[in-house]
């Protein structure tokens, strides 16, 4: 029941901030492209709201035997858009309340937090060694 909530509410929060990439913060996003990105904010920004969409929605609606691997998928995504928080601490980007180091110093501890939720919420690190899910 848990790992269902958890599972869910990742979902949620991934659709949401895809929606917003896509939407209302756009230009918020653009401005968190690290600049040696070579590749237009705006792409990246819609490029990276999509997954996010589809991911999310992956979490909603994928079956049990296959959440396993999502939930690899998920970590990986986290993981590949971590350099871009660093990039904001580091360049000392404001946005998204994101004004101070401090703030954007734990936006940093936090992103392994997602990727663990995303591990545990879908079963993939418990099942990484079967490569199925264990039917309950």
């Amino acid at each position: 029941m848990a790992r269902t909530a958890g599972r869910l509410a990742l979902g949620a929060v991934l659709s949401s901030a895809g929606v917003s990439h896509l939407t209302v913060a756009r230009d918020e996003f653009q401005a968190q492209v690290p600049r040696w990105v070579p590749l237009s904010p705006d792409l990246v920004v819609v490029a990276s709201g999509v997954v996010e969409v589809v991911l999310g929605v992956a979490l909603l609606v994928t079956p049990r035997r296959y959440r396993w691997v999502l939930g690899w998928v998920v970590a990986g995504f986290f993981v590949a858009i971590f350099p871009g928080n660093i990039a904001q601490y580091v360049e000392g980007t404001d946005r998204f309340g994101l004004d101070a180091d401090r703030a954007r110093a734990v936006r940093l501890v936090f992103q392994p937090v997602l990727v663990l939720w995303a591990l545990w919420s879908t079963g993939a690190w418990r099942d990484r060694r079967r490569g199925t899910r264990m039917p309950r």
